[in-house]
């Protein structure tokens, strides 16, 4: 449903995309992360249809963004990070307004704004002025009107900014429900939503991918020899105990007073804990702590787009253009 091929963003300073190749298919949410600058936005306003690409092609529900741009973007819900709504209407009567715009029948207009209403949590507030709503419930609005018109292809740019703890449970799952019939491209830097909506992850660094796929399967990529921390009660004699161990690489100990503290490197894909727990209870030993460490898709973010050296800051990017229709 969305498919990037070579695609290119050039302004006069500073190449923003670079080559970027990526497809989402029907029934798939795919996270899109980078850090700031990395070209995420650049990327999204191409595929929406608010700049044209420099070079490469991008085809959106099979139009081409550029040479078909129109029928392009009215497959598209998008919700920018700083989405605009109008203030001055309630927030039924700018849903209305918008499926109208999007070239909903006149007949399904009130059945669309009510999906689109009940979707996005906004019941309670449905004849309420927006200018009169919290930020969350505006963040709601705006997220509505990318659903009113049932489009085939959803992109989000940071959706649950703004939202409290539980409106962000709550829109996760809309999501979620959301992506089963549709192809979903969804930026965030809440990096736990990404694991807990998407199916695949995308990570864009300095205009390029960097690194594509399902979120376990980055973190394994990443992984290295897996780390298994151990502490026991007072100052024991570990090290030569839990180093002939089964599946044990290495062993660093720290002494910290009434407590030893044990980092376990292991061989291969190896799990010695149970091993561990058994030396204990053989030894007397009195076991206070136990655990392997994970890698998180936050530690697999962070290696890949973490840079040593300063980097200049990027240079002021220009208005957006407009494709052509």
């Amino acid at each position: 449903m969305i498919e990037a091929q070579n695609l290119s963003k050039r302004y006069p300073t500073r190449l923003a995309v670079d080559d970027v190749t990526f497809s989402v298919k029907e029934g798939e949410i795919v996270g899109f992360l980078g850090p700031n600058g990395a070209g995420k936005t650049t990327t999204m306003r191409m595929l929406t249809g608010f700049l044209a690409p420099t070079s490469g092609s991008a085809r959106v529900a099979g139009r081409d963004v550029v040479t078909e741009s129109k029928a392009a973007r009215a497959a598209i819900g998008y919700l920018p990070e700083s989405a605009a709504t109008y203030p001055e209407m309630r927030v039924r009567e700018y849903l209305a307004f918008r499926a109208r715009l999007e070239g909903v029948a006149s007949s399904q207009v009130r059945s669309c704004v009510g999906e689109a209403i009940d979707h996005c949590l906004l019941g309670e507030v449905a004849d309420r002025r927006i200018e009169n709503l919290s930020k969350g419930f505006r963040q709601r609005a705006a997220l509505a009107g990318a659903l009113v018109h049932r489009p085939p292809v959803l992109v989000l740019d940071e959706p649950t900014i703004g939202l409290d703890p539980v409106q962000i449970i709550k829109i996760r799952e809309t999501i979620r429900q959301l992506g089963r019939d549709r192809a979903v491209l969804l930026s965030t830097h809440i990096l736990p939503e990404v694991e807990a909506v998407c199916d695949r992850v995308l990570i864009i660094d300095r205009g390029r991918i960097v690194a594509e796929g399902t979120p376990s399967a980055l973190r394994s990529r990443l992984a290295g020899s897996p780390i298994v921390r151990a502490a026991f009660k007072g100052n024991v004699p570990a090290r030569e105990g839990l180093a002939g161990l089964a599946g044990v690489e290495s062993v660093e100990i720290e002494d910290t007073p009434g407590e030893t503290r044990a980092k376990i490197t292991c061989a291969g894909k190896g799990d010695p804990r149970e091993e561990i727990f058994r030396l204990a209870v053989e030894r007397g030993w009195v076991l206070r702590e136990l655990s392997r460490e994970v890698v998180t898709l936050e530690d697999v973010f962070v290696r890949l787009t973490r840079h040593d050296e300063a980097a200049p800051a990027p240079a002021a990017e220009p208005p957006a253009e407009v494709a052509p229709s």
